[in-house]
């Protein structure tokens, strides 16, 4: 009876995926399952980054003091209900879902950011935490099992999207193995890619939209009509770089993605859904697993699902899954992942708050 239960529920669930593919782009279905209940009554807040390591494990980042007042009784003193504490700020899975590490927050030696934003595990699964509160801009770096390394960068007050020193509220990072440099989508404050060595964390180069010089000044409303926007919006929330060694940018705001070579200068863009604008439609990117990346998988975090794009053309192929709460739905997707097996993650904020994994068929 369970399993014919289970069953009708995934064909349900499937049926309802508000899927909309060309034929023969990927095919995906959430696995309902995953991750596994976690332990000792913990609850996660606003899922803030999502990342996989070189051994297929699933890193998450949320935000601990976002919890709601009836999320969180289990931890007042005396407590008031039963429901719930806080999970620590990093967890790690597995991908069957089961839950392997967890640590993070305040301690000795770093200043942990106010607002948790990103997270990223380089070669030598490290694991990098960056933060997008009015005061963060730095990041962190930690050993993969909570041990501080090195901080780049220090709260308080920004130098603007020129400095060589200081970050200005930083949405995500990703480490260039091969030339072992740290790029920065920099950010919430700033308005551009910064580049260091991820080993001295040297400031090494920088650029804003176009491969222009970015500034920091006003602009105006994102108008789908206009001309295009000579300056990244904010925040400037992704970067990645493929295979073939081209740098992708997450626009958000301006609802494109800008590809660069590793030097900062321009190569194309690509518009996303760009009537879009509320919060953007371009949040985060991966993409597909095979030795070409043929396909970018987008996050459109204000309209509650994943666009499938052919990375050649720029071309959008479809979507796939809806806004909602219901397993296999998205609210504020916020960031992606994909691992070797080209099952793809997903981390939510507002009130998704919740991290998912959407198996390819």
């Amino acid at each position: 009876m369970r399993k014919t239960i289970l069953l009708a529920a995934l064909l349900f669930l499937s049926a309802c995926a508000g899927t909309s593919e060309r034929a023969g782009a990927p095919q995906f279905k959430v696995d309902p399952f995953w991750p596994k209940p976690l332990p000792g009554n913990w609850i996660l807040g606003q899922v803030a980054g999502i990342a996989v390591d070189r051994n297929d494990n699933v890193w998450i980042v949320h935000r601990p003091t976002t919890l709601l007042d009836d999320e969180k009784g289990a931890q007042q003193n005396p407590p008031i209900t039963k429901c719930c504490t806080a999970a620590p700020a990093v967890l790690q899975f597995d991908r069957a879902g089961n839950l392997l590490r967890s640590w993070g927050g305040p301690g000795q030696g770093y200043d942990w950011p106010e607002t948790e934003h990103g997270i990223f595990i380089d070669n030598d699964n490290n694991v990098w935490v960056g933060g997008n509160g009015n005061k963060d801009h730095h990041l962190l770096q930690f050993t993969q099992d909570g041990k501080f390394i090195k901080q780049l960068g220090k709260p308080g007050k920004s130098e603007g999207s020129n400095s060589t020193t200081q970050l200005g509220r930083p949405a995500h990072m990703i480490v260039d193995a091969g030339a072992n440099e740290l790029y920065v989508a920099d950010g919430y404050g700033n308005r551009r890619i910064v580049v260091f060595d991820a080993a001295t964390l040297a400031y090494k180069r920088h650029w804003g939209a176009y491969g222009e010089r970015p500034n920091d000044d006003k602009l105006p409303n994102y108008d789908p009509k206009g001309a295009p926007m000579r300056s990244f919006s904010s925040p400037v929330h992704c970067v990645r770089i493929s295979n073939d060694g081209q740098v992708y940018v997450c626009d958000r705001a301006n609802d494109r993605i800008q590809v660069f070579e590793k030097n900062g200068k321009f190569v194309r863009e690509i518009r996303i859904e760009p009537e879009t604008l509320q919060n953007g439609s371009v949040w985060d990117l991966v993409f597909s697993v095979d030795r070409e990346q043929k396909y970018i998988f987008v996050a459109n975090g204000a309209n509650g699902y994943l666009i499938t794009v052919e990375r050649a053309s720029g071309q959008v192929l479809g979507t796939f899954s809806r806004p909602g709460r219901m397993a296999g739905e998205l609210r504020w997707v916020h960031n992606l992942a994909i691992d070797s097996k080209g099952s793809l993650y997903t981390a939510e904020v507002g009130f998704g708050r919740r991290a998912q994994k959407f198996v390819r068929q």
